[in-house]
């Protein structure tokens, strides 16, 4: 009799959860169940992280269509608005300025050409000798000419050319002075004429004749003037004497560059010679003159001389 065969285990189903599957649909079933029961605030986190992931395809859906469309158009791709910005704030500076230059341009077609400021005082400064009525009438500017249309360089060269003023400057004062500043000449020496002495300045311009300042030495000279080597020489010794010295010369004589004299109002003598040197011989007589003597002679400064 044969014995009944044991039938062998029935393996477990396969449709059966592992524990780690069960974990996986634990943890969904939980996220679900987390998601149905969501909070507001977790909620409004949630839309606006939507509404950003939205706004950004957007754009990048924008930004490629951009791009397509300046492949088409033959632009550079790397092209963006900001030169299109620059242009427009290009433009707005250009339009400003152009404004800005037609409003001056504008003042000043009106100030040149109306008399809102126009000369209605001339004041003269540096006077001595002149007149001021003569400055004004050299100046020929009229009353009530616009300030803008008076040519300042031209008035003052029509001014420096009376004979006794050396320079002259010409000012616009706002909004209705002209100011004219004039330097009168100094006379230097004097020169005997029988129309009577002409006074000469530093530079050898005969500027005036009339009676001389006290104190004005005489010039010894052929034919004075501001080219003549012998005057500018006598010119140069006076100029270079210290005050107190040239306040004791009555006249000096310049036959030639090289043989200039002094006579002092004492009666004393002074031999310069040469211009060579001016300065370091008008030291010397300054301390010379202080010694006993009739001749003072300085034309070799390094051995002066008193007899």
């Amino acid at each position: 009799m044969t014995e009944p065969t044991e039938s062998p285990e029935t393996p477990p189903d396969q449709t059966d959860e592992t524990p780690e599957t069960a974990e996986a649909t634990e943890t969904t079933e939980t996220a679900s169940v987390a998601t149905d029961f969501e909070g507001p605030r977790r909620r409004a986190r949630r839309e606006r992280e939507e509404r950003r992931a939205a706004q950004a395809r957007a754009m990048a859906i924008e930004q490629a269509r951009r791009e397509a469309k300046r492949k088409v158009l033959g632009k550079p791709a790397g092209e963006s608005t900001k030169p299109r910005r620059g242009a427009v704030r290009g433009l707005k500076v250009l339009m400003w300025t152009a404004l800005i230059s037609v409003l001056v341009v504008g003042i000043g077609l009106l100030l040149y050409f109306t008399p809102i400021m126009s000369v209605r005082d001339t004041v003269v400064t540096g006077l001595g000798a002149v007149p001021q009525e003569e400055i004004v009438a050299a100046a020929a500017v009229a009353p009530g000419t616009p300030l803008l249309q008076v040519n300042t360089d031209t008035v003052a060269e029509r001014v420096a050319a009376i004979r006794r003023v050396a320079s002259a400057r010409v000012q616009r004062q706002y909004p209705s002075t002209l100011r004219i500043t004039v330097v009168e000449r100094v006379p230097v020496v004097v020169k005997d004429y029988p129309d009577g002495p002409h006074l000469f300045d530093r530079d050898g311009v005969d500027f005036a004749i009339g009676v001389p300042p006290q104190g004005v030495p005489y010039l010894d000279a052929d034919t004075p003037g501001p080219n003549d080597p012998p005057t500018k020489a006598a010119l140069q010794v006076m100029t270079s004497l210290r005050p107190e010295v040239a306040a004791q010369v009555a006249r000096i004589a310049a036959p030639s560059v090289a043989a200039i004299t002094l006579q002092l109002v004492d009666g004393r003598q002074v031999v310069w010679g040469t211009t060579d040197r001016t300065e370091e011989k008008a030291v010397k007589l300054g301390a010379l003159l202080t010694q006993p003597g009739r001749t003072y002679d300085v034309s070799s400064p390094d051995l002066p001389t008193v007899k």
